[in-house]
């Protein structure tokens, strides 16, 4: 069975596996926010998957949904990419907690927000790539990220555009964060190259067959 074959039919214990990478990376990314805005951050049990590419703009409500998404490349000794997809909504409750009031005003995401998601975006997806690595003893490394205020649609239009020699399917970890009781809802979504996949597998020690 190749990586491509096998990775649309995982095994439970293989999505556990995966599944408890995603719970200390969001741990780790919990951790990080809390010290990014000063303020206690509670966690959902993160919700792992494995889905389909052209699935991905239905998580957030279908391909014309207004979403924040924070796009990186991935290299190493795996390569891929890695896509955090906000609502609108949780992008906005987001920037405002991480923002300043006078910093803040003027055009509804300016400039500053922008930075700050960015940013944001960098640190979620810098916590869950240590923690594949800590669990695998693989070293990934990420790009400078890239920010983008759109439809989901458009943006996985961009991300797909991108994309080289892909896997067919893609981990989602889905979290809730919520500071200060305001919920944000995240998608991390791990787009891995043919063979990162297998690699992973075999280092978290339930290989493909």
């Amino acid at each position: 069975m190749t990586a491509k074959e096998g990775s649309a039919s995982l095994s439970a214990i293989q999505i556990d596996a995966l599944r408890e990478v995603g719970n200390i990376g969001a741990g780790n990314a919990a951790i990080a926010l809390s010290q990014m805005v000063d303020k206690k951050v509670d966690l959902s049990v993160p919700k792992a998957s494995l889905q389909p590419l052209v699935c991905i703009p239905e998580l957030v409500g279908g391909p014309e949904t207004p979403v924040a998404g924070v796009y990186l490349n991935i290299a190493g000794d795996c390569s891929g990419s890695i896509l955090l997809l906000l609502e609108k909504e949780s992008a906005e409750s987001l920037a405002a907690l991480m923002v300043p009031h006078d910093l803040a005003a003027g055009a509804e995401m300016g400039v500053v927000k922008r930075s700050a998601l960015q940013e944001t975006g960098s640190i979620l997806s810098g916590a869950y790539l240590s923690a594949l690595g800590q669990l695998t003893g693989l070293f990934f490394k990420p790009s400078v990220p890239g920010f983008a205020m759109d439809m989901a649609g458009a943006i996985m239009d961009y991300v797909l555009v991108d994309l080289g020699s892909a896997e067919e399917h893609v981990l989602v970890v889905e979290t809730d964060f919520t500071v200060s009781g305001v919920k944000i809802l995240g998608h991390l979504i791990l787009f891995p190259d043919l063979g990162t996949l297998a690699t992973i597998l075999q280092r978290l020690g339930v290989p493909l067959e």
